[in-house]
């Protein structure tokens, strides 16, 4: 497979190993509606990167608290809050549901629901996935691009590469407050993972770039500014979204120039 060709296959792939949640799905340009409207027809930065990826969810709701010290959590149907120590814990009524169907050699490593970090507030969370890629790609593993997120915790950031790691889709998060009841959603998207190949964040790659200052920009530069900025705000009919429509208007081209598959 050429850097510019699509994988033979899907480019990724979710097995959804804990049972009665929602499946991932492709992300939304409207993020579930949230995107006002106007934002949603003239700003395609933001639509772009609210679309790009996959939403992953919970298969349960579930409740965590933090004293500073101690974690506890709770679910529906449980009447307390319930200790959350090192010791990690499974999903409920997971582990054996798991067993039955893993090979012998495989029975007894059911992945961890929650797992309380060494570190003070911090908390790996399942998300009951195991993802796959095609080669040469990885998942960035982050909270949902432009939604606003509770400020009592952070959802903290990762790569996986998940075309050789074979492993639970989690994430980790770190809380602020303390002694505040912090609840998770399943029909809320928990995730956003997106496809990244794996050279464009190798070390090599990254540290191709350089840094101009005001009085090293080129003629060319210079045109350029004049045509991004200048012009669409001096002109008498000037029309709101030019640069969606020009990423638009690529996109269509690109899509117009690109092989058939056979």
């Amino acid at each position: 497979m050429s850097r510019t060709s699509s994988p033979d296959g899907p480019l990724a792939q979710f097995f959804q190993l804990v049972p009665g949640g929602m499946p991932p799905r492709r992300a939304d340009k409207a993020v579930g509606g949230v995107i006002p409207a106007r934002a949603l027809r003239y700003c395609e930065a933001i639509t772009s990167a609210s679309a790009f990826g996959w939403y992953v969810f919970l298969p349960m709701n579930f409740k965590v608290v933090w004293d500073g010290h101690d974690m506890l959590w709770t679910y529906p149907g449980v009447d307390e809050w319930l200790p959350l120590t090192r010791d990690a814990v499974q999903y409920p009524n997971f582990s054996g549901h798991f067993d039955q169907h893993a090979p012998p050699d495989v029975r007894g490593f059911c992945p961890p629901f929650l797992s309380p970090s060494i570190q003070p507030g911090q908390l790996q969370i399942w998300t009951g996935c195991i993802a796959k890629t095609a080669p040469g790609w990885s998942l960035l593993v982050r909270g949902v691009a432009n939604l606003s997120h509770a400020q009592s915790y952070q959802m903290l950031e990762g790569i996986i590469e998940t075309d050789h790691w074979f492993g639970p889709l989690f994430d980790n998060i770190r809380i602020f407050k303390t002694d505040v009841p912090i609840e998770f959603r399943s029909d809320a998207p928990f995730l956003q993972v997106q496809p990244v190949r794996k050279e464009h964040y190798a070390d090599k790659f990254l540290q191709n770039f350089d840094v101009k200052t005001l009085d090293e920009l080129t003629p060319q530069n210079w045109q350029a500014f004049h045509r991004t900025v200048v012009v669409p705000n001096t002109a008498p009919d000037r029309k709101r979204g030019q640069y969606a429509v020009a990423v638009r208007k690529e996109a269509a081209h690109a899509a117009r120039l690109a092989p058939v598959p056979e």
